[in-house]
């Protein structure tokens, strides 16, 4: 009986690909770095091994505020320019001793929360209206667009003419900033849906509700909470725009004071508390999508698996 024919390189190689044992031998010769090296290069990121700690994301920010205190107290940075974090920290310990710090802190965040969503709530329902709708895109995209394009600037003395000096122009102006990164999120988001599950939705049967509920939410979730986690932060900086302006209290408003009474403690700490303020929230808006995208990091888990 002849010899069989000898294989091309490449077919062999498939072959033993698609055998499982020819795998498992080929893996087993590899070297022992080679096969840690293969494995943390599997998925996205590629250092998707790594599990940082519970702190890992303070040490940047402390390694920061230690530079600027050592920097004052060297004398290489003028204190009245840019005071040490330890002199930041006694002004705020003041302010709230006084009972001043928590009242403003409050009418920023009763500010924020209003009008994040009431603006989420209109970008969730005008972004799915166009998304679904192409006569609705045609008639209202383009005026988003130019609406979008306005400075927050821009928009405080029109609300000041036409709803005064109280809480509704500075509620507005929130809902404004918050309303455009969750619209166009939402929108791109249904733009990107297989058009596959929409075809099978609708030849089972299901309505326009329905669908919305079972198809298109679910599977643009993802593009609408980072719209969500930008307009949260767009919301607090519309918030300070509107306490500058016209306000007595809120942590914008004590932006405003410092500046007045040239004291960069009070600004630094000012900025200090927006910063802390605004991390809490999205860590708080990132906790709910973890929660709600649970079933992207299971299917994630899963494929890398098999893979």
């Amino acid at each position: 009986m002849a010899d069989p024919i000898p294989l091309p390189a490449t077919l062999q190689a498939k072959s033993k690909l698609g055998n499982p044992q020819a795998k498992a031998q080929t893996e087993a010769a590899r070297p022992r770095g080679a096969r840690a090296a293969t494995a943390r290069r599997r998925g996205w990121p590629h250092d998707d091994g790594y599990r940082p700690g519970r702190f890992t994301g303070w040490i940047v920010p402390l390694l920061f505020l230690l530079a600027i205190e050592a920097a004052a107290r060297l004398d290489l940075v003028p204190a009245r320019l840019l005071p040490p974090p330890s002199e930041l920290a006694t002004t705020l310990w003041t302010l709230a001793q006084r009972g001043e710090l928590l009242p403003h802190i409050a009418a920023s965040l009763a500010r924020v929360a209003s009008g994040f969503v009431i603006g989420s709530v209109l970008a969730v329902a005008l972004g799915l209206l166009v998304g679904i709708s192409r006569r609705a895109e045609a008639l209202l995209e383009p005026s988003f667009q130019a609406l979008r394009a306005i400075p927050s600037l821009a928009w405080i003395p029109l609300l000041l003419l036409w709803l005064g000096i109280d809480e509704t122009p500075k509620v507005v102006l929130i809902a404004i900033g918050a309303f455009f990164p969750a619209y166009l999120n939402l929108v791109a988001g249904i733009g990107d849906i297989d058009h596959k599950l929409i075809e099978v939705g609708t030849s089972s049967g299901l309505t326009t509700g329905e669908l919305i509920r079972h198809i298109l939410l679910p599977a643009s979730l993802p593009y609408l909470f980072a719209g969500l986690r930008s307009g949260l932060s767009l919301a607090w900086m519309f918030v300070v725009a509107a306490e500058l302006i016209a306000a007595t209290k809120g942590v914008g408003y004590l932006l405003s004071d410092g500046r007045e009474s040239s004291r960069p403690d009070l600004v630094l700490a000012a900025i200090l508390i927006l910063a802390l303020l605004g991390k809490i929230s999205d860590s708080l808006l990132r906790a709910v999508e973890q929660k709600s995208l649970g079933w992207r990091d299971a299917r994630r888990q899963s494929s890398q698996q098999k893979s």
